[in-house]
């Protein structure tokens, strides 16, 4: 048995934290060490600040942000004129030439599981594909795979997990032998992890002796995470200047984009948002919007119905731009990022949170109105308002924002995959042809990324459509 070290118990003691050395004696060396490790990588003094600023908040006033807010005025909408589709095109070019340079990498969000779904295991290994039955990570490799063939171009692929999603998540891709990717271009690399606080004392929740109550520190928790993998380092080697960033529930977005990116070059953007426009006031989604002279997103938990039913002079919602979770990075923006720590704001959310008691028996909590802990974690959208300069980029959402968030009703597995299906067939006819009803179809990325390869590939016969199949010819 270790001597508990002399400073790490002082600085227990100055935090009211003593009580995570209470199994100390029963444990073993290794064990003894897991605990050290695991403490040593908390910044108490804050985490003591988050608790306090929970029982007294000290955060503007949701009613008093909601009224400030005004629609965003540096966005680019959807083109609607021949002067707006040009400026698109050229936006598209420069896009490309970038991605043609090496200078684009791809970061894919990918932490969570799919426990919503009723699926056992990480989200990203969902199958989603309406014929062929392709995981999520299957489409976005297969775009990437299409991507580089296309431009002839690198884009490295950044995978972000999560204690629980990461061993099974590259074991996956090894099982997959990298959906045909190059493995040295696939980098996986772990989020990080914050302590659960009791929600009366701000004491960190323990789950075993040895083991604190840790969760998932939020797509915030990327700087760090790059910053701390060394992968952030190794694409500045590597001439990387842009990160198109991305959720993993969302199988039809257009993977480094070509017109976001170039927009987003043409603009001197240091971070730029896809939104698309709500589909009604109070879809559960977080907008865009100009806050204090920034950039900023206002949740859709800080409006009320009226509120974000709210028009401005020409009889336009207020609070239109949903948030895709799609946006574009300059890498040294996020270098200045992690030179200051990484730390953006942790936001507080009161949850049950099991854990082990004084005697070390297990207690799970279950009262929802009265939740024993919070839980901590931060949000890659606190990123705008550190930006000296931002750009928003409307998306067309039909084609571009199909999420598979809930086991039914909306943004479900049946409407990701409807929408797949519907994009197919969009293609399809564009192209000539013809497509029974009742159809399920399906265009995998490597056989097409868009409208016009399709329709070029099936006119000069390296693709066929018949009997409602896609088939090399």
């Amino acid at each position: 048995m270790s001597a508990i070290p002399v400073s790490l118990l002082q600085q227990l003691r100055e935090h009211s934290q003593t009580h995570l050395l209470s199994f100390w004696e029963s444990l073993s060396d290794a064990q003894q060490s897991h605990l050290i490790e695991q403490i040593e990588s908390i910044d108490l003094e804050r985490l003591l600040q988050c608790w306090k600023s929970s029982i007294h908040p000290d955060q503007p006033d949701a009613e008093d942000r909601a009224e400030k807010a005004r629609s965003p005025r540096n966005v680019i909408r959807q083109p609607a004129t021949t002067a707006e589709r040009k400026l698109w095109a050229d936006a598209t070019a420069a896009g490309i030439r970038e991605l043609e340079a090496g200078k684009v990498a791809v970061i894919t969000v990918a932490g969570g599981q799919g426990t919503r779904l009723g699926f056992d295991h990480p989200k990203g290994m969902f199958p989603i594909g309406p014929v062929s039955d392709r995981s999520l990570f299957q489409i976005f490799a297969e775009q990437i795979l299409a991507r580089r063939r296309r431009h002839n171009a690198a884009i490295p692929w950044l995978i972000m997990t999560s204690d629980a999603t990461h061993l099974e998540t590259v074991d996956f891709f090894r099982s997959k032998a990298f959906f045909g990717l190059d493995p040295d271009t696939v980098h996986f690399f772990q989020q990080g992890s914050l302590p659960a606080l009791d929600a009366q004392t701000g004491q960190i929740l323990m789950i075993a002796p040895d083991q604190l109550s840790l969760s998932p520190d939020g797509h915030g928790g990327l700087v760090q995470a790059l910053c701390h993998s060394g992968l952030l380092k190794k694409m500045q080697q590597q001439g990387v200047e842009h990160f198109f960033y991305h959720q993993v529930d969302n199988p039809t977005v257009i993977m480094v984009d070509p017109a976001l990116m170039g927009f987003h070059l043409q603009h001197g953007s240091q971070l730029t948002t896809n939104v698309v426009c709500k589909t009604s006031p109070t879809e559960r989604m977080g907008v865009l919007v100009d806050l204090d002279g920034q950039t900023q997103i206002i949740e859709y938990s800080e409006l009320t119905a009226d509120q974000a039913a709210r028009k401005d002079v020409a009889g336009q919602w207020i609070f239109w731009a949903g948030n895709t979770a799609i946006h574009v990075f300059r890498r040294d923006f996020l270098e200045h990022l992690a030179s200051d720590g990484g730390q953006l704001p942790l936001h507080v959310a009161r949850k049950n949170v099991a854990h082990i008691d004084e005697k070390g028996q297990l207690q799970q909590p279950s009262d929802p109105a009265n939740p024993n802990a919070i839980k901590l974690e931060r949000f890659i959208f606190d990123a705008l308002p550190l930006a000296q300069q931002t750009l928003i980029v409307e998306g067309d959402r039909a084609r571009e924002f199909n999420p598979v968030k809930n086991k039914s009703g909306n943004d479900s597995a049946d409407t990701s995959r409807a929408a797949l299906i519907r994009i197919a067939e969009d293609w399809l006819r564009r192209a000539g042809a013809t497509i029974e009803p009742g159809t399920v179809v399906e265009i995998s990325p490597l056989d097409a990324l868009d409208a016009e390869e399709l329709a070029a590939k099936l006119q000069c016969g390296t693709l066929r459509f018949a009997q409602n199949k896609i088939t090399a010819d």
